[in-house]
């Protein structure tokens, strides 16, 4: 008997430029994606708004509904949770944490935008509060909850998550940042993906400056 073409499977992803719709959430380029394995996808169950969702857009919202920045390359595994705005109404200073109608706007205050690197990767359940800025490169390790930001090409795990290590040399993270290639042009990063993919920083130096050599004497 075939498969049905719908069921969940670990090898089907969403393309997140692909999938959403919610005008607070900001894709950039075309290769991030959700391993939607189990859930409803990326926009129905991993992005958690009480305010700014698909029943609360038409609505006028009692505060500025915090956004959330994905870039490009980012890779999102099953049933992470991104919190995202309307959800901190628990005022820790007041007597009382219950969010009583009648005083909802005082309780708010805002964490910010949300904000995800290039090439970070998110592993399976971890949780992502709000108002969080996860570096370039980072690794966010299976079951971690993410309450401040992450340095880029740093690996982070625990709840609340913590510094492991970083992936690289200061030297190499430096020289990565430096090189910008999440914003390179598509052709470019297409050309030098095989050596973006390896470990060989003085081979991708090389390759780099030939690409933009050819490039200005054509």
């Amino acid at each position: 008997m075939n498969k049905p073409e719908n069921k969940k499977h670990w090898t089907k992803t969403q393309l997140l430029s692909d999938v959403v719709t919610n005008k607070n959430i900001i894709v950039k380029g075309k290769h991030s994606y959700y391993s939607d394995c189990w859930d409803e996808g990326f926009e129905q169950s991993v992005v958690r708004y009480l305010l700014g969702d698909e029943l609360t857009c038409n609505s006028t919202p009692r505060w500025k509904v915090d956004k959330l920045y994905i870039g490009n390359y980012v890779c999102i595994a099953a049933e992470v949770v991104i919190l995202m705005g309307g959800n901190h109404n628990h005022r820790t200073d007041w007597f009382s944490l219950y969010p009583f109608m009648e005083h909802i706007e005082e309780s708010y205050i805002g964490k910010g935008d949300t904000h995800l690197g290039d090439a970070c990767w998110l592993g399976m359940r971890s949780m992502i509060m709000p108002g969080v800025t996860i570096g370039e490169g980072a690794v966010i390790a299976a079951n971690s909850v993410v309450t401040k930001d992450v340095e880029p090409y740093s690996v982070v795990g625990g709840n609340p998550a913590k510094h492991i290590k970083y992936r690289f040399p200061e030297e190499t993270i430096a020289k990565l940042l430096s090189f910008d290639m999440y914003n390179w042009s598509e052709a470019k990063f297409e050309s030098l993906r095989p050596i973006i993919c390896s470990s060989d920083l003085p081979q991708l130096e090389i390759a780099i400056q030939q690409y933009d050599i050819a490039c200005t004497t054509d």
